[in-house]
């Protein structure tokens, strides 16, 4: 019997070497048991089958996502490379791939411009463009603010009208017209750029520049925005292209709003009794829209959305962003709380209004220019730096009003005008509690600089703060001339050339809305005197 046993294996069998020894055996009826074995080759197969599939669908949602990188990084090097400035720096497009490519899979990202301060500052510029009259107007002027530390973002509008300081010149220009005046002197946007942080004491990271046409095809890729429009509008002499004019109507209440509707949208002003100001709350809120429909999961998971979008861009946007700066900016900007934007517009008109309107001849032209009420832009500073802590500036208001604090303000009669707009803003809008006016009939020149005195023995800083910071204002011990007894407030201010010239506007408080036919397309810089 031991003859015929087969010698033990020195391995167990494999499932196929197993299978061509003993040949499994098929029961011959349903109801007999089946052999666990009979199925061991048909397992094998599947599984080798569900490990091809797996392998082919690996291999295509890899090549997929590649091919997605691919596109993103061509496109975003595309994009960076059509928008920078003709005279900026330009590096190679592989060179920018590669930058491009390590800013996105980096971990630890390098900063933002203005990042270490926890503040950035965009310029955002909107231009006629080439098919519009006055091309190169910015009739929009903003800055978009973001908090890096509190993930905050701002936005503060200055109107096209504002008379502003054409900078290392003897010039003011309206600052609509900076940018062509730039352009023209082969400077490009730098006295633009340079103006408006003089305006606001903020320091400019960042300038982005979209035209007309621009606007409109990026609000088209995104296949409309919704906008609650603020009331209804109709206007027979909507400016078009090329000198053209067109009747836009539109009703108030929520609709989405293509690319050419839009743009009627935020340009409008004539039929709103906001005026420019009215027109700057508009620009905020299609921004807004187009930021949330940009920034939604369907368009960002849309390839075809997202080159449309690059591609309407790319034609139409001027910056000095580097490619690699803009994928950090991008990450960012999904960390930021967009749904609590703050917007501000700053404005005339108003009794809170930081801008008064007024007028200067040009030529035979009666200009309608925006100047800052105090003479100087301390107000708009204020607000720029305290734009993420609005509540700061309402508290300091109270602690005003809680000293109660008197002044008086000492004048050359010559000097009237400008002593009693002070007095004015002391009362109305700083809540001085008295304010008294003194003509200083026995000096005989003004300084130079206005000055400030304390007889309040520093009882009330708050006061005393706001009014040096206000009016720029220099602090002495001592006056050039010697105050009646009878005087008896806490503080008492000289007027000085500087401000008996800044304050020598005259003001039109009859709100009425200026008619863009009125005055030139490029307003003409005009030469710094005392009234401007």
């Amino acid at each position: 019997m031991d003859s015929l046993r087969k010698p033990p294996r020195p391995h167990p069998l494999s499932p196929r070497e197993y299978e061509a020894e003993y040949p499994p055996h098929f029961p011959s009826s349903p109801d007999a048991p089946s052999s666990t074995l009979a199925f061991l080759p048909r397992k094998s197969k599947s599984a080798h089958r569900r490990r091809k599939i797996f392998l082919v669908l690996f291999g295509a949602l890899f090549s997929i996502a590649l091919g997605a990188a691919a596109f993103f990084l061509y496109k975003g090097v595309s994009f960076g490379q059509s928008i920078q400035l003709e005279n900026s720096p330009r590096a190679s497009f592989f060179s920018d791939i590669k930058r491009l490519a390590f800013s996105l899979v980096e971990t630890k990202r390098p900063l933002l411009r203005g990042e270490e301060k926890e503040r950035i500052n965009i310029l955002l510029l909107g231009r006629a463009g080439e098919h519009y009259p006055g091309r190169n107007l910015t009739d929009t002027v903003m800055i978009m603010s973001i908090d890096t530390a509190s993930k905050k973002a701002a936005l503060l509008s200055l109107p096209r009208d504002l008379y502003v300081p054409i900078p290392d010149t003897t010039l003011s220009i309206k600052i609509n017209s900076l940018y062509q005046y730039g352009l023209s002197q082969g400077r490009d946007i730098r006295p633009l750029r340079s103006s408006v942080e003089t305006i606001t004491g903020q320091t400019i990271d960042y300038f982005f520049i979209l035209d007309f046409d621009g606007f409109e095809k990026v609000v088209d890729a995104l296949h409309g925005i919704p906008v609650d429009v603020v009331r209804d509008f109709s206007d027979p002499r909507y400016p078009g292209k090329n000198y053209s004019y067109e009747t836009f109507e539109i009703k108030k209440g929520w609709q989405t709003l293509d690319g050419a509707t839009a743009l009627k949208y935020v340009r409008e002003r004539h039929n709103d009794p906001e005026g420019d100001f009215g027109r700057a709350k508009r620009q905020q809120q299609a921004m807004q829209a187009i930021k949330d429909k940009a920034f939604s999961l369907g368009t960002l998971l849309n390839v075809f959305a997202v080159n449309d979008l690059l591609n309407a861009l790319g034609e139409s946007v001027k910056t000095d962003m580097p490619t690699s700066d803009m994928a950090v900016f991008l990450k960012l900007t999904k960390t930021l709380d967009t749904e609590n934007v703050t917007s501000l517009v700053v404005d005339a008109w108003k009794k809170d209004s930081l801008l008064s309107v007024s007028h200067i001849q040009v030529g035979p032209v009666t200009a309608f220019i925006l100047v800052p009420r105090v003479g100087n832009w301390s107000e708009v500073r204020d607000l720029a730096e305290n734009i993420f802590r609005l509540d700061a500036l309402a508290a300091r208001r109270d602690h005003i009003r809680d000293e109660q604090p008197t002044l008086t303000i000492l004048s050359l009669p010559g000097d009237a005008v400008a002593a009693r707009k002070m007095k004015r803003l002391a009362t109305e809008e700083m809540g001085f509690s008295e304010v008294s006016l003194v003509s200083m009939q026995s000096l005989e020149n003004r300084p130079e600089e206005s000055m400030i005195r304390d007889r309040s023995g520093l009882s009330k800083p708050f006061s005393l703060d706001e009014l040096i910071k206000k009016f720029s204002l220099k602090k002495v011990d001592v006056f050039p001339l010697s105050l009646s007894p009878e005087v008896t407030s806490d503080f008492g201010i000289v007027v000085g050339s500087d401000l008996a010239e800044t304050l020598s506007f005259e003001e039109d408080a009859s709100g009425a809305v200026p008619d863009d036919a009125a005055f030139p397309e490029v307003f003409p810089p005009q030469p710094r005197s005392e009234k401007n």
